[in-house]
């Protein structure tokens, strides 16, 4: 991967994406795959913002069914089951453990009914190309089994609960760099800090952007036939800059949602257990990488996106919100949280719901209807459907442009690095052909990197220091020169918080954080004041507020 902003040129592209979050990244796969010239650009790093807050879940959307939002929900059940296929190493099966309890609103009857209609909707969940991705059907439990299973489930009134299927990310942040690549396979072109600042509009059409190379400080004009603003929490925003001061009384605004996401020591087993805390709102306690990762909150946040931010309050009370629904031998403290991360969802606007209410469809909104021809908008959508998502924004382009189509195939093939049809053969064959590196480390890389693995792998064997391990999971120095060489990576918080998982499991360390950004300063030449700043800002995304 490679930035293309580094050497512009005077094309004129068939489509620019605005924005590097999962559902640019998939649009822009989804675009380049049929033939589309594409360049991608995000003022960050790729999938630095929502698309790297979220719970780690490829899910169906089981509180949905409660909105009657059948549709959304079919929909994200299919795409579940597309991502498990397509993305073999980076997403699993795993159990959820609903409990019920006397009184509730979600008694076990009724969540056995939704259930009922839950698998009924996901009628193909057993057609993955990978046999062990099935996912089985429900099941219902005692309260016996439910506190023998999770001790933690809080015990006054339980009546029993219900075990079923969803599935998990092991890493969202390289699985939306698996997007990106894969639309690098196929002839876009890509580059991460790269701030739209404003929009060309010549003869009553939009026909590109004015973006600042935040790496060189300069600016270069883009152009082409179609802009897709793929904002997210700013796309209205980037609408505003695209009318000018004197449309803006005609704005379209999103809702924004906070987040917040908590990580403590490890409180399930095996399940993620699904709850409700005393004030009624729903959580998740997910087993991930010997952790717990909880979340999450669902509040409307009305300030700028660019100056959002978790505080120790929010955490304070998200964790008082969590005690009340978990056993007296589990309650957490603020002490527990090792590390803590938010971000902001765009939603639909309704003013007449509030955000934990507001649906998580998508629109894709056409603004020519708005005197911005050659532009278009996405809005809303969840990180399991972005891919149809993308495939339906195909439909409106094709449209625009009024000529034949090729088909979509991005159902139907692997994202580049995760051509594995058997994820456990591939693993095993990994331990076999690096028996020098301790197995639970090969074992982690294996499923991160896909078939990239021996591209890290041969970093490792050239100089043995690249291979000593950083953290439990066995992560190396071997990482962070890959991250730079092959993964657009720019800054210390790209490598430890989207290319790597040295950072997302809570602060390392110094003694690795500082081998780290050694190791970067050299590769990126870095001067000593360029890598203080660094730490001090890896420091500051480290620490629990």
């Amino acid at each position: 991967m490679k930035r293309f902003l580094e050497q512009p040129s005077s094309k004129t592209y068939d489509l620019i994406v605005i924005g590097g979050g999962i559902t640019g990244a998939a649009v822009a796969y989804e675009a380049a795959s049929r033939g589309f010239s594409v360049a991608l650009v995000d003022k960050g790093d790729f999938g630095a913002a929502t698309s790297a807050a979220t719970s780690k879940l490829i899910h169906g959307g089981l509180r949905y069914l409660a909105n009657l939002e059948y549709g959304l929900v079919r929909e994200s059940l299919h795409e579940r089951k597309n991502l498990e296929n397509i993305a073999p190493n980076l997403v699993y099966p795993i159990p959820f453990l609903i409990p019920t309890y006397e009184g509730s609103n979600q008694g076990k009857w009724l969540l056995e009914v939704g259930m009922i209609l839950y698998d009924l909707l996901s009628y193909d969940k057993a057609f993955t190309w990978d046999r062990t991705k099935k996912l089985p059907i429900h099941q219902l439990l005692s309260s016996q089994k439910v506190r023998a299973l999770e001790p933690l489930v809080r015990p006054g009134g339980l009546t029993g609960g219900i075990v079923f299927y969803d599935c998990t990310s092991l890493m969202p942040e390289r699985l939306t760099l698996a997007f990106i690549r894969s639309a690098l396979k196929y002839g876009a072109e890509a580059a991460n800090y790269a701030k739209v600042e404003a929009f060309i509009r010549e003869g009553g059409r939009v026909q590109g952007v004015i973006v600042r190379d935040l790496i060189h400080a300069n600016t270069v004009e883009l152009r082409g036939k179609l802009t897709i603003n793929c904002g997210g929490p700013w796309a209205d925003l980037l609408l505003d800059k695209a009318r000018g001061a004197h449309d803006a009384q005609g704005a379209q605004h999103i809702k924004r949602s906070e987040g917040i996401h908590i990580l403590t020591r490890k409180l399930t087993n095996k399940h993620c257990v699904s709850g409700r805390a005393a004030n009624g709102k729903a959580f998740n306690i997910i087993p991930w990488r010997g952790h717990s990762l909880i979340g999450t909150t669902d509040r409307e946040y009305t300030g700028d996106p660019d100056n959002y931010q978790v505080t120790r309050q929010k955490i304070e009370e998200y964790v008082d919100q969590l005690n009340t629904a978990l056993s007296p031998e589990d309650q957490l403290k603020y002490s527990d949280v090792l590390y803590a991360y938010g971000g902001l969802r765009p939603l639909i606007d309704d003013q007449n719901k509030e955000v934990i209410r507001t649906s998580r469809k998508y629109e894709i909104y056409d603004n020519a209807v708005d005197g911005l021809d050659g532009l278009i908008t996405v809005e809303g959508g969840k990180y399991t459907t972005s891919r149809n998502l993308a495939e339906n924004v195909l439909k409106m382009v094709v449209k625009k442009f009024g000529t034949g189509y090729k088909k979509s195939i991005t159902a139907r093939n692997f994202l580049a690095g995760c051509e594995i049809p058997d994820i456990s053969a591939f693993v095993a064959q990994a331990k076999t052909d690096y028996p020098d590196f301790a197995p639970a480390s090969v074992d982690y890389l294996a499923r991160i990197y896909g078939t990239e693995l021996s591209q890290v792998m041969e970093i490792a064997r050239s100089d043995r220091q690249y291979a000593a391990p950083l953290n439990q999971d066995g992560e190396m120095t071997a990482q962070v020169l890959f991250a730079i060489r092959q993964e657009m990576a720019q800054t210390l918080a790209d490598i430890l918080f989207r290319r790597t998982g040295l950072g997302t499991l809570g602060h390392p360390g110094s003694r690795v954080l500082e081998a780290v950004a050694s190791t970067a300063a050299q590769e990126l030449n870095w001067d000593q004041a360029r890598l203080a700043q660094e730490l001090e800002q890896a420091n500051r995304a480290l620490t629990v507020p």
